[in-house]
């Protein structure tokens, strides 16, 4: 959660939010592009774990595990439409485009991992493998809105809703859910520790190796790079949707992390369980927390907060709008977002009391 809010701090605050996107190698640097990328790990370990949440509630629960993923799906996906999008855009929410990220992405897969389950384990392990494996395989398919949301990021104009953009298509993420639902069992083993060191050692190795090849695996081949960024090509493998190299490159050395903090305790006030309790309310609240930021620090630096009444330019606004050179450095990015996770603690310390939380309530949603 820590690691997710650098980026969309960085996509409110950083000078080169607005013009460019971290990953345009002609463009960014090392310490932007290192930046942008060790968030990468975030989206992935949010829809493996919510798996694994589901298949400990489905061994406590049976088939009322379906009920819930759908309640709790369904309800990913409103907060999506209304609440994220409102942190987004505030005073333009009717007029933004519709822009569905990644509670969308969660929400669905959890609707679809409801009728998944009923699926024998093995088989399912099967088939959420080979759809992560293969789904690369359809990747020179063009279609309609239908097709964008499985499968093909990209934007339609809807009659009556204006531009909807779909930045997560719910193929191989639904599957990336049922992995973790499957993954569930080992979890549940005595050598657990063991063997998510030799599953996220192979899928690291995994991706060094195919990306290596640069045969398949990814839409975008790796390639040398006149700036001294092959390295950072290497690394740049495509997320939406997640390829199977970008799997391989994230989940792979999440779970190494995961064995790593196997038997680490931590007191109740230790900032990662804080956090790692509360996080669909840590995830709304930041983003609301770092927009309104934007105003009382605009203010100091610019006398004026007019501009950020207007749609921000990387989110589908007007660069003119804004004062030539807005945004801060890398380092001043660093530092709001500090900022941010200072404040949002004992905000989410309050409502871990509030709620009674006695574990990841809500882990499923994130």
């Amino acid at each position: 959660m820590m690691i997710m809010a650098i980026d969309h701090v960085r996509d409110f605050f950083h000078a080169d939010a607005l013009l460019f996107s971290p990953t345009d190698l002609d463009k960014t640097n090392a310490a932007l592009f290192l930046t942008r990328w060790i968030t990468h790990l975030c989206a992935p370990v949010f829809a493996f774990t919510a798996g694994i949440g589901a298949y400990y509630w489905s061994r406590r629960h049976g088939r009322s595990a379906s009920a819930m993923l759908v309640r709790r799906g369904l309800m990913l996906v409103v907060l999506e439409l209304t609440v994220l999008r409102f942190a987004l855009f505030l005073n333009h929410f009717f007029d933004a485009p519709l822009f569905v990220t990644v509670l969308w992405s969660l929400g669905w897969s959890m609707v679809a991992l409801a009728a998944l389950v009923y699926l024998p384990i093995r088989i399912l392990t099967v088939l959420s493998l080979a759809v992560i494996a293969l789904h690369n395989l359809l990747d020179g398919i063009q279609g309609g809105l239908w097709w964008k949301i499985l499968h093909q990021p990209g934007a339609e104009q809807l009659p009556g809703i204006g531009l909807f953009i779909v930045a997560y298509p719910l193929v191989p993420w639904i599957f990336i859910m049922s992995a973790g639902y499957c993954f569930g069992r080992v979890m549940e083993l005595p050598d657990r520790r063991v063997w998510m060191l030799r599953v996220g050692a192979a899928m690291t190795l995994g991706f060094v190796v195919l990306r290596a090849i640069n045969r398949y695996g990814d839409p975008v081949p790796w390639s040398t790079q006149a700036n001294g960024l092959t390295w950072a090509s290497f690394l740049n493998a495509s997320k939406y949707p997640p390829s199977l190299d970008f799997v391989l490159m994230t989940m792979g050395p999440a779970l190494l992390i995961l064995a790593l903090f196997e038997g680490m305790r931590f007191g109740p006030d230790n900032p990662l369980l804080v956090f790692g309790k509360t996080p669909l309310f840590f995830f709304l609240g930041h983003f609301l927390l770092a927009h309104l930021l934007a105003f009382p620090l605009a203010w100091i630096r610019y006398g004026t907060v007019d501009f950020l009444r207007n749609i921000q330019p990387n989110m589908g606004g007007d660069l003119k709008l804004y004062p030539p050179g807005y945004g801060y450095s890398l380092a001043g990015t660093y530092a709001i977002w500090l900022l941010v996770l200072a404040i949002m603690y004992p905000l989410c310390r309050w409502y871990l009391a509030a709620s009674g939380s006695r574990g990841p309530s809500g882990s499923q949603g994130k």
